[in-house]
């Protein structure tokens, strides 16, 4: 029997977010690492929306408490996973703990990725919307000018465009039955606004050592597996200007033969999206437990 882990994107960060991450013993070496980018108030930061859904903040803040959990997490679970995930940034965090690179590389890149992505799109209102009911094909052809940045299901995805087309297509895609929501994210992430940064960060990749992971990675760009080093590094900075497959994530980690799946980092949506898409495999949110003995102890009781 195994497990699967995929660990949270940006735009799931919180003020009240993993309250026990500090005291774990085994999460300090990557807190303190991303305090010396994000300052030791970063708590306070997340108490306001203006400070916390920057990407110079978020992206760092994303990656280091979701390397730091699973330092937590691992020291209880002992057997790793067989196979992980990051949604978008969440990648970075996905391929440091399945060792492609350490955790200080990984909140390195964090702060570079964001710098870039930032730099894409400076002076210009760009962003993000949520749109769920409606088929991406309709979404596409209803509102001309949208990308669609994550591919999550038949009936859902993320697009990316400028703030005043967002507005517009949520309230047009709306008239036509879809829930919409703008997303804490100021940049057009994963779509053509993009290329700037993508081909920036691949250069800040050059002289990065990949090592082979033990758990196969399932990645961004294309939805498939792999544990080769440079077909990672490719990946990596492809995601940035190109459509994240998610679904074919989810579906590719089912084909595992997983048990069940858990979701570390801020907030539950990754768990649920997988419960809506492969219900007959269990997933919870590491937020769902009290702490990391209490998330490990439950994929323990699924294995068993």
């Amino acid at each position: 029997m195994s497990y699967a882990v995929l660990f949270s994107g940006q735009g799931t960060q919180h003020p009240g977010m993993l309250p026990w991450l500090e005291s774990h013993a085994a999460s300090q070496p990557t807190l303190k690492v991303m305090e010396g980018v994000l300052g030791t108030d970063w708590r306070h930061a997340l108490q306001d929306a203006r400070t916390r859904s920057p990407n110079a903040f978020a992206q760092p803040l994303i990656v280091g408490t979701s390397v730091a959990a699973w330092a937590a997490l691992a020291s209880q679970l002992g057997e790793p996973p067989v196979a992980v995930a990051g949604y978008s940034v969440g990648e970075l965090a996905a391929f440091a703990c399945a060792g492609v690179f350490t955790a200080e590389a990984a909140l390195r890149l964090a702060v570079r990725r964001a710098a870039h992505m930032d730099a894409a799109v400076a002076g210009l209102q760009t962003g993000l919307l949520s749109v769920s009911g409606l088929h991406l094909e309709q979404v596409l052809q209803s509102v001309r000018g949208l990308e669609c940045a994550i591919h999550i299901g038949a009936g859902q995805g993320i697009y990316a465009g400028e703030r005043a087309l967002l507005l517009n297509a949520a309230q047009a895609l709306t008239q036509q039955g879809a829930v919409c929501k703008l997303l804490e994210i100021s940049v057009a992430s994963h779509s053509s606004w993009m290329a700037s940064a993508a081909q920036a960060f691949a250069r800040d990749l050059v002289s990065l050592d990949f090592a082979r992971p033990r758990p196969a990675v399932v990645l961004n760009a294309s939805g498939t597996s792999t544990r080769d080093p440079q077909t990672l590094r490719t990946a990596l900075h492809t995601q940035i200007a190109s459509t994240v497959q998610w679904a074919a994530c989810m579906d590719t980690l089912a084909e595992q033969g997983v048990a069940c799946v858990l979701e570390v980092g801020a907030g539950t949506t990754l768990s649920k999206m997988w419960n809506q898409r492969h219900p007959q495999i269990p997933a919870r949110a590491l937020e769902d437990f009290r702490d990391a003995a209490g998330a490990a102890g439950w994929v323990q009781k699924v294995l068993e």
